[in-house]
């Protein structure tokens, strides 16, 4: 190499600075869910126990269910109870955790907004609810399924979903911002039990006292399960009601959370 190039000045401009939103977003969202799937109580919550049900009531006849194949009856209650798992009981007490541990303070601190942390969470959500489906739904065809309702079926049920996502999202946010952190955790894992019981999963909303029936259908869980099981185990046209029930809860849920969240 010449002495001339040797000699010539290099000139180094820093420029600090923050890596663009999208790709904090997605860093955060990959340690989310690297987190969530290496937690045992999350998975046992998230996939084993709805997988449990599943395999268990569709198998035995512990429980009446009517006349019509179990599978087919049990698996969209199923998935409306692992979007709940997911969307809800795991974020809540994850949230909760984060919040006592010191975790969203110190995250407050770094360029990730908070609207990139909460979109950071909703992604992993999904991911998780997208693995969920695939391995409720692959389960559920191995003992027999047959989903009805075609494409239009389809589409609906990932609509309500969708819906059923920002609903559950924004009450366990709710719940994590406003409660202790313990609090939360036992809310949470009792408001899945009573969901699992009252929230049409594995009974018809129609076995339960006409009296509390309206109570019942009001429930965001309820409008899922009996929105999924309507196109999916019964091929009706898709309905505006659970439709409605589910915006509803997550306008409310949303506007509760962004009021009285607190992140310390």
């Amino acid at each position: 190499m010449s002495n001339s190039v040797q000699n010539t000045p290099t000139t180094f401009a820093p420029a600090p600075g923050a890596a663009p939103m999208h790709r904090m977003v997605l860093s955060q969202a990959s340690m989310e869910l690297r987190i969530l799937l290496r937690n045992g109580e999350q998975l046992l919550l998230t996939m084993v126990i709805p997988v449990m049900l599943l395999v268990g009531f569709s198998l035995t006849s512990v429980l009446d269910i009517g006349t019509g194949a179990r599978v087919d009856f049990l698996t969209p209650g199923i998935l409306a109870l692992a979007v709940m798992s997911t969307a809800f009981t795991g974020q809540a007490i994850g949230t909760g955790f984060e919040r006592r541990y010191g975790v969203l303070k110190r995250l407050g601190a770094t360029p990730l907004s908070r609207f990139g942390l909460l979109a950071a969470k909703t992604l992993a959500v999904v991911a998780v609810e997208v693995l969920q489906i695939a391995v409720i739904g692959g389960v559920a065809l191995a003992l027999g399924w047959s989903p009805q309702g075609g494409i239009v079926g389809a589409l609906y049920a990932a609509l309500l979903v969708v819906l059923a996502t920002a609903a559950f999202s924004s009450l366990a946010l709710l719940m994590a911002g406003t409660l202790r952190a313990e609090a939360t955790l036992a809310a949470a894992n009792l408001v899945y039990v009573v969901m699992l019981g009252l929230g049409g999963v594995i009974f018809a909303v129609d076995r339960f006292p006409e009296a509390v029936q309206p109570v019942v259908q009001a429930l965001p869980i309820t409008a899922l399960a009996t929105g999924l099981r309507s196109v999916l185990t019964d091929g009706a046209t898709p309905a505006l009601l659970p439709v409605l029930v589910l915006a509803a809860w997550a306008a409310l849920g949303a506007t509760l959370a962004a009021r009285f969240f607190r992140w310390e």
